[in-house]
């Protein structure tokens, strides 16, 4: 299953880490970033090596860089930066609240670069502008469903329209659990075995129950049964019960479903009248967190089992 990659805004990079605006092109809302890596262009600045440069990352400037530029003479300085501005670099920083050389902003100016102030330390802003842009780019998919959280566990509800995913969702929030997102999940593959769910801004928070409409689930239950990101660790595909179809009952047979290129445990839940499907649902994330911490309940009952036929078989050589 294969996602879409998205881009992020420039601006709202600069809303989200509260960046100081020093120069902004009139198409500063225009910009957007494609690369989720940042760079410190001090090798470029020094030595004007540019060769395997990447000029789609956005331009970190800390204490060294700032330093370092205010050993060269102005004329110096301002080629440097000039050469830089015009790789085609879509916003530098300037970290530690330092002071904006008039030679920079000449430069950012001619080419109509972004020249941004940040309060926060270099490694720090580094750090958390990166792990935005790891899951704002990330490779994501939508897919139509229900994500809750239940014991810790990130649950997505599959299964046809109607089959009873939002209400078993509203059980489930009633029983101190919480809503990540209804009818349509924003998946997004942050790393190699992990996904992050989250819902559509315009419709996060909301729920749709057939015969009432939509209901505000932060208003009705309040902010501790909502959230907005979760990873996802099972999926449950919830289907009508059909008749002479053969359910597992052990679990010893693991099924998964692969959403990015990662298996995702799953199980499928038949559905019908008198089931309680959130009691379900429960017992099935405590049942895979306990999975996940090296206790398997159908592994047991068969080492069990076999051990007993093994006694039987034992017991049956000695009659003889």
């Amino acid at each position: 299953m294969e996602g879409r990659r998205d881009k992020v805004k420039l601006k709202r990079i600069i809303d989200e880490f509260h960046l100081e605006i020093i120069y902004a092109p009139e198409n500063l809302e225009d910009i957007l970033i494609s690369s989720s890596d940042v760079h410190r262009p001090g090798v470029q600045l020094s030595d004007g090596y540019f060769d395997y440069f990447d000029n789609a990352r956005i331009q970190i400037m800390g204490k060294v860089e700032h330093y370092y530029m205010a050993t060269k003479s102005s004329e110096d300085a301002y080629n440097a930066y000039d050469k830089l501005m015009s790789s085609g670099i879509p916003a530098v920083v300037v970290t530690r609240g330092l002071d904006i050389s008039d030679e920079l902003l000449s430069a950012v100016k001619k080419h109509d670069v972004p020249l941004l102030k940040s309060e926060d330390s270099t490694s720090s802003f580094m750090a958390a502008l990166i792990a935005f842009l790891n899951l704002q780019l990330a490779p994501s998919i939508t897919h139509h469903g229900v994500l809750v959280e239940v014991y810790g566990e990130g649950v997505l509800l599959l299964g046809e329209s109607g089959v009873g995913k939002s209400e078993t969702a509203v059980e489930l929030i009633k029983r101190g659990h919480r809503l990540v997102a209804d009818d349509v999940v924003d998946i997004r593959r942050v790393s190699a075995k992990t996904l992050v769910g989250s819902s559509p801004e315009i419709i996060r928070h909301f729920i749709e129950l057939r015969g009432i409409g939509i209901v505000d689930v932060k208003e009705i239950f309040g902010m501790g049964a909502v959230k907005n990101t979760e990873n996802i660790n099972l999926v449950i595909n919830m289907e009508i019960w059909q008749q002479g179809k053969n359910y597992e009952r052990l679990g010893l047979d693991k099924e998964v479903t692969n959403i990015l290129g990662i298996d995702v445990p799953s199980l499928t839940v038949p559905v019908r009248p008198g089931r309680n499907l959130a009691v379900i649902i429960e017992v099935a994330a405590m049942n895979h967190r306990q999975q996940n911490m090296g206790y398997s309940a159908a592994e047991e009952l068969s080492e069990r089992l076999t051990k007993q036929m093994q006694g039987i078989e034992m017991s049956s050589r000695d009659l003889f």
